[in-house]
């Protein structure tokens, strides 16, 4: 499996440890916009450098391609890599706009390749517990759910690329937040009706938003409630869901997050109240187990855990959040 990063920012210094050590894969070459970025880190990992990515999708001793760009152009490297027989992982948004995505989606399914989104939230450990237990039933069907993703901005903010209207798909709703809504779609199902309010109250960014509040409920009623903002002034990142006999309940994501940990409760109406907590200490290995996950599928031909269907639908659902603030009604959407 050889494979092509491009785009040599964070998100490639996350991905190309991964690469570079994982059995049967090589990692040939990183390209970034100018070139000059991606020198350094590809001389780390012994493999090409390069400038752009026309080329470097159409070489055909590349097997597979990690978008890890602005959402401007995922669109653009993502529907050239898939039609040049490319399987692709791309970072989230999976694209900038929602019309982008479903024409990628398509593209994706005519071609016959395996296309992700980058949601590695799934990944995390504490969150496969989770979802494995809730899953299996034994805390029964899904009530409620909530999750708080915030970080503190930081100065200067409103001069990077995720200020920028013209790149980003959202702001904080659409950049970090939408991880959490694809988690309560991996929970609970399709969402059919969402409401939500998003401003820029801090940081001068607007018309993107450095708040954003999403009320979300599906066909059977249960409703989840997402808040990610850029005045969080310590990181956060909790996530809980309640069903009809007990919890699950995730909170941090490691590093500044704080240490990853799952709290189980059940229900008991005469018991003391008990939960069943579970650290997980160590290193982020989201990264690694995501692109795991990502080969099994390529090696398999099957589809992939969070693939571009659910980057689509996770962009729905932000999209719906816009349009609920914009307009100041509830918007219903169509299940995925």
């Amino acid at each position: 499996m050889r494979v092509a990063i491009i785009g040599a920012g964070l998100q490639c210094r996350r991905r190309a440890p991964v690469v570079a050590r994982w059995p049967g894969a090589e990692l040939v070459v990183i390209t970034s916009h100018d070139g000059h970025s991606a020198t350094d880190i590809a001389r780390e990992f012994g493999c090409e450098s390069g400038t752009g990515w026309t080329d470097v999708v159409q070489r055909d001793d590349i097997d597979v391609v990690i978008v890890a760009t602005p959402p401007d152009t995922h669109a653009p490297i993502s529907h050239a890599s898939l039609i040049s027989g490319k399987d692709v992982l791309c970072e989230k948004p999976l694209t900038r706009t929602v019309d982008e995505a479903r024409l990628l989606v398509a593209t994706a399914e005519s071609s016959g390749r395996v296309l992700k989104c980058g949601f590695n939230h799934r990944h995390h450990p504490a969150m496969q517990a989770a979802h494995q237990l809730f899953a299996s039933g034994a805390l029964g069907r899904p009530i409620f759910g909530r999750a708080v993703y915030g970080i503190g901005g930081r100065p200067g903010y409103e001069r990077e690329w995720r200020a920028d209207p013209s790149v980003a798909f959202g702001g904080q709703l659409g950049e970090q937040g939408i991880h959490a809504i694809d988690l309560f779609r991996w929970f609970m199902g399709d969402f059919t009706e969402v409401t939500g309010f998003v401003g820029a109250t801090y940081w001068p960014i607007a018309p993107l938003e450095d708040n954003g509040f999403a009320l979300m409920r599906t066909a059977g009623g249960a409703v989840a409630s997402v808040h990610a903002s850029l005045t969080q002034w310590r990181n956060t990142f909790s996530f809980e869901v309640y069903g009809e006999d007990g919890y699950i309940a995730v909170s941090g994501l490691g590093g500044s997050y704080g240490t990853e940990q799952l709290r189980v409760g059940r229900k008991d109406f005469d018991g003391p109240f008990a939960e069943e907590i579970t650290d997980f200490r160590g290193a982020d290995i989201s990264w690694r187990d995501e692109w795991k996950e990502f080969a099994t599928a390529i090696e398999q031909h099957t589809p992939a855990m969070g693939d571009g269907r659910d980057g689509l639908a996770a962009m729905e659902l932000v999209d719906a959040v816009y349009t609920s603030s914009r307009t100041g009604q509830t918007v219903r959407v169509a299940p995925a």
